[in-house]
């Protein structure tokens, strides 16, 4: 393995953790892995991440599911990695249940020595590809 593919595999590694660390519903543990400045783009706007973590912290906002359906794409730029996935995903939200097939875009930069989630793009999937 190269040390490029290594750098994938570990940064593959890492959003599987943040993607366990949003089904913990714990913030404490979520917030380990975003950075200061994370938001989170989807149909509905701009979320920061301290709007996130506060829903998490009150339970207002718990997943139940959060997986990849398919291979987890890598690329790593200068201490910048890009995930791209198709995620499958089951959210609880004002009483509310709701079930998603999204393409999502998370942006990892290095801080210090470890990655975080500094970005996060989600879309609906509404194709086969």
């Amino acid at each position: 393995m190269t040390s490029l593919d290594e750098g994938a595999a570990e940064i593959g590694e890492i959003a599987a953790l943040f993607a366990e660390a949003i089904v913990s519903n714990d913030a404490d543990r979520i917030a380990s892995c975003l950075h200061p400045e994370w938001r989170l783009i989807d149909g509905g706007g701009v979320t920061t991440r301290q709007v996130f973590l506060d829903l998490v912290r009150s339970g207002a906002l718990t997943h139940s599911v959060m997986r990849a359906t398919g291979p987890v794409d890598v690329r790593l730029h200068d201490g910048v990695a890009i995930v791209l996935a198709r995620v499958v995903n089951t959210a609880h939200f004002g009483g509310a249940s709701f079930h998603a097939d999204e393409w999502t875009t998370d942006v990892f930069v290095r801080d210090g020595t470890r990655w975080v989630c500094a970005h996060s793009h989600v879309t609906p999937a509404t194709g086969t590809e």
